[in-house]
């Protein structure tokens, strides 16, 4: 499962299929495990299988990217568990996207590979505000002065 995205000399292409998105999620794994902060959370601490990770992963980004409704899991929950183990900070948040966002630039270019980098930013952060408990959403409606029945 080694799609390339590019041949020598040519522009890389935009995400298209879930080969592609195997190749991104393959790259970008290799890049993580090798990482010395993140490599440790997702090696020692989660104890990731990534033979069998990386298909429900690709499902996730195909459902993401591609709009299929390939994944069916709670992505919360798998976090809140690892963070649970080991808390997963800011740092590590961080890392993980500028490792994401440099993976698909160096593979993909075009208006999927723009999602893929700015969904990925909204997820890391829902997933980090909701396990700091606090609402997923970086949007906050301010409280209402009065109550709706007063006139204005």
């Amino acid at each position: 499962m080694t799609a390339v995205a590019e041949t020598p000399g040519s522009k890389p292409r935009d995400l298209a299929s879930r080969e592609d998105i195997a190749a991104l999620v393959t790259a970008f794994y290799g890049r993580a495990f090798a990482d010395p902060l993140l490599g440790p959370i997702f090696i020692d601490v989660a104890r990731l299988d990534l033979a069998a990770h990386l298909p429900i992963i690709c499902d996730f980004w195909e459902s993401v990217l591609l709009r299929l409704g390939t994944y069916r899991r709670d992505a919360l929950h798998v976090h809140a568990v690892l963070h649970a183990r080991s808390p997963l900070t800011p740092a590590h948040f961080a890392r993980w996207l500028d490792l994401w966002t440099s993976t698909v630039d160096d593979l993909y270019q075009g208006e999927r590979a723009e999602r893929a980098k700015l969904q990925a930013g909204r997820i890391a952060g829902s997933l980090q505000r909701r396990l700091a408990g606090e609402p997923a959403s970086e949007l906050v409606t301010p409280a209402r002065r009065r109550p709706l029945s007063e006139p204005t």
